[in-house]
């Protein structure tokens, strides 16, 4: 099969005809040629029909016009490529020649560009005549004004002939080509230029992510304020139920009770109890609260009231009291498991780990003195003597120390 295009074997460049293998060989120098099975692209615009030869020019249309969609004819307009010109063609080429020769037209040549942005431009994909004209009519300055003015000029249609331009004129109006410390210095302005575009961009965009966890901050204070006051008001319906709960069954024994005394006098064959006459004697409710205090007197209400004190004053330390509960049940379980030996039965005062774990806590050493334990006179030591151990009274501190660690709403309301 014919070559479609054909490679520079020296920079590897893809030309699309012989012409311009001679204008790419006339610039660079470069003679090492072959054919090649790979068609040059041809990308057609389907919005506005703009034909596009590399990725790079699809990519700078895109960005000049907003057109991203492309059809690819390249297989359509590929055609062998003839190394050798028709007959006829050279025929008119030597006949035109020869008057302008005769004539002594003015001789046009390509002019001459910087090398080295040439070779940039096409290691990028640009074809040699349109990156040497970019060169050209953009001042031979840098790359970025090259790119510029190919930007600016893509739907021109000589955009990818090479420019000409008479001997004369190259001569008169030739511009010295940039010396390589000011490449360096172009490069390293486009360096710079480039760094700070993308530390504005990285601020910017550090701002935008500081607004975002901020936002983020709020929401979750108010979902936790929220969160919190159902908690609440949470509890305080439950023990609202509770007491509810708790009167009721207070009426319903009342209710009993007084069935009870009816069914008591009814079977020793005394009249019914008139309620109008009990009732202003002495109230039942005001007798019953005034013998209330007399149940709690037990040592099980005050060692409750101890660990409730505990829990009140460090509420907001849920973790230290339930450590101190922990460690008040260690000392109680110790003794009561093994009550003859004394080393359980004795607690030096000043020991660090239970002034920190129970004796700096408000009830931690009048729980152990309700259980029985003493100050020594050197107020050193707690002590509880092997004759005042009470197994009855250390059974109910453990239990109501296990109360106090399983139920989350102890000493809370």
């Amino acid at each position: 099969m014919a070559g479609l295009s054909l490679r520079c074997g020296d920079c590897g460049a893809h030309l699309k005809s012989v012409e311009e293998a001679q204008q790419h060989a006339e610039l660079t120098s470069h003679t090492n040629f072959s054919e090649s099975t790979e068609a040059v692209l041809n990308l057609v615009c389907t919005t506005c029909g703009k034909p596009c030869r590399s990725k790079i020019e699809t990519d700078l249309h895109t960005k000049r016009t907003g057109h991203a969609d492309f059809a690819d004819k390249t297989s359509e307009t590929a055609k062998p490529i003839e190394l050798e010109a028709p007959k006829a063609a050279m025929e008119l080429e030597e006949s035109a020649v020869a008057p302008a020769e005769s004539n002594q037209v003015e001789e046009m040549i390509v002019p001459e560009v910087n090398k080295n942005f040439l070779a940039e431009l096409e290691s990028m994909g640009f074809p040699t005549g349109r990156a040497t004209r970019a060169l050209h009519f953009s001042g031979n300055s840098s790359l970025e004004a090259a790119i510029n003015w190919v930007a600016d000029h893509e739907d021109d249609p000589d955009i990818d002939q090479m420019p000409l331009v008479s001997v004369n004129t190259k001569a008169e109006t030739s511009t010295p080509s940039l010396t390589p410390e000011e490449v360096k210095m172009k490069a390293q302005e486009l360096r710079e230029r480039a760094r700070k575009k993308k530390e504005e961009e990285e601020k910017r965009t550090e701002r935008e992510r500081e607004k975002e966890r901020i936002r983020i901050g709020k929401e979750l204070l108010e979902a936790k304020r929220i969160e919190e006051e159902n908690e609440r008001r949470r509890l305080l319906a439950l023990r609202k139920a509770e007491k509810e709960e708790e009167k009721r069954a207070r009426e319903k024994i009342r209710q009993k009770l007084e069935e009870d005394k009816a069914e008591r006098r009814r079977k020793l064959g005394l009249p019914p109890e008139d309620p109008g006459a009990a009732k202003p004697s002495s109230p039942p409710v005001e007798e019953k609260k005034s013998f209330l205090p007399v149940r709690p007197a037990s040592k099980a209400e005050r060692m409750r009231d101890c660990l409730r004190s505990l829990k009140q004053h460090h509420k907001d330390e849920d973790a230290k009291v339930k450590r101190a509960f922990q460690t008040l049940l260690t000392y109680v379980g110790n003794v009561a498991k093994n009550p003859d030996e004394e080393k359980f039965r004795k607690i030096r005062l000043n020991n660090p780990t239970f002034q920190d774990r129970v004796g700096n806590l408000r009830g931690g050493i009048e729980f152990l003195e309700i259980c029985g334990f003493q100050r020594l006179d050197d107020n050193e030591f707690l002590f509880l003597p092997r004759d005042k151990v009470d197994t009855a009274v250390l059974n109910s501190a453990g239990s109501e120390l296990n109360s106090a660690i399983a139920n989350p709403f102890f000493g809370v309301l």
